[in-house]
């Protein structure tokens, strides 16, 4: 089977999907595979360019209880175990692909490009003093940051309630990739590059 005609799961064509924002070009992995599955071999330099980025959403659903260091809640339909938590993306794209008639591969690169911040802020210290500084953030970290954020919109949204996370994750895939304001990953980009702007 060529590449052309190689499907993603055996589901979604990922051929001719388009990466619209040129920064990102270069760290978003579309390669198709059957598997994606990479167990954790990542640790070169640039290593996560290497893997899927449904396998890096995979991921960081593993751990969608954190918020900065501390754990905040504990998520028992999304454990750490491959097969579980991959199922929970496949059927999130599956809803994608019924409510929106598109590719869904098309529509988690859309909401990773508009719900990755272009700046942020750091403190630094100078004389004594410790004051915010905006910094660009470098793309690697701006897919991490955009994943990370999806997935804790996507846990909020169903934890404690009778939504699935998988209901939940394929809607706040959707609004990210709107531009929606109900999305809580475009929120945080939004947030983010306002900070970064009053830090100028």
């Amino acid at each position: 089977m060529s590449e052309q005609n190689f499907k993603l799961f055996d589901l979604w064509d990922s051929s001719q999907l388009q990466i619209s924002d040129l920064g990102l070009r270069n760290v978003i992995n579309l390669q198709p595979r059957l598997m994606v599955q990479t167990h954790g071999r990542n640790f070169s330099k640039f290593g996560q360019t290497k893997i899927n980025i449904v396998e890096r959403l995979m991921n960081k659903l593993a751990v969608a209880g954190h918020r900065g260091r501390k754990h905040k809640v504990e998520v028992g339909r999304s454990t750490g175990k491959y097969s579980r938590n991959m199922l929970i993306i496949i059927e999130a794209l599956k809803i994608i692909e019924n409510k929106t008639k598109a590719n869904p591969l098309q529509i988690l690169v859309k909401a990773i490009e508009n719900a990755s911040p272009r700046d942020e802020i750091t403190v630094i210290e100078y004389g004594g003093a410790r004051y915010p500084q905006a910094v660009d953030v470098a793309p690697l970290r701006r897919i991490n940051l955009a994943l990370k954020h999806i997935v804790h919109g996507a846990s909020d949204k169903s934890f404690g309630k009778k939504k699935k996370l998988y209901q939940s994750l394929a809607e706040e895939i959707m609004l990210a990739s709107e531009n929606s304001g109900e999305s809580f990953a475009w929120r945080k980009k939004n947030e983010s590059e306002k900070q970064a702007d009053s830090a100028r």
